[in-house]
């Protein structure tokens, strides 16, 4: 287990960027709320942490992780943000559905990635059980949404 080992919540804040002067965007997936808004909250403690103001930061919902692609698509198109963080949760169910919607937001994502100068990050957790998830929004393994804002901060401050 890649997390087995590592607390997702665990940056160095003397070797991150100050964030003052950078505007982010959020886009967070309705879809398993109780482990996005974990997600979330996450990200956004640490973008504060990190010198960001909440008023530099633009948060808009969708219904689920497959309609992240298009969120962070407008996010970037339709404000002046330096990076937008992706927010999902998609839990292993019994069919199909669950390898389609993983896979199609991993490729938007990076789709997105490759048509904008603007980062987006990947901060969409695949897991097979609802506990996983829980440990790793906010659980023992840390936060996902933490780490997710420290590789915003890096990414939007990239060759800068």
């Amino acid at each position: 287990m890649a997390t087995a080992n590592k607390n997702l919540s665990v940056y160095d804040k003397t070797t991150i960027p100050n964030s003052k002067d950078l505007r982010f965007g959020i886009v967070v997936s309705e879809w398993n709320s109780e482990i996005t808004e974990g997600l979330f909250t996450g990200a956004l403690e640490a973008l504060l942490d990190c010198g960001a103001t909440s008023e530099n930061v633009i948060r808009w919902d969708v219904p689920g992780s497959f309609e992240l692609t298009y969120g962070c698509k407008k996010m970037i198109t339709d404000t002046n943000v330096d990076a937008v963080i992706a927010i999902g949760s998609v839990i292993q169910g019994e069919t199909k559905h669950f390898d389609f919607v993983c896979s199609a937001t991993a490729q938007g994502i990076k789709d997105l990635n490759v048509q904008f100068d603007t980062p987006v990050i990947f901060c969409v957790l695949t897991d097979n059980t609802l506990e996983q998830a829980q440990e790793r929004s906010g659980g023992k393994h840390g936060n996902k949404g933490t780490e997710a804002a420290i590789a915003a901060i890096k990414m939007a401050t990239l060759g800068a």
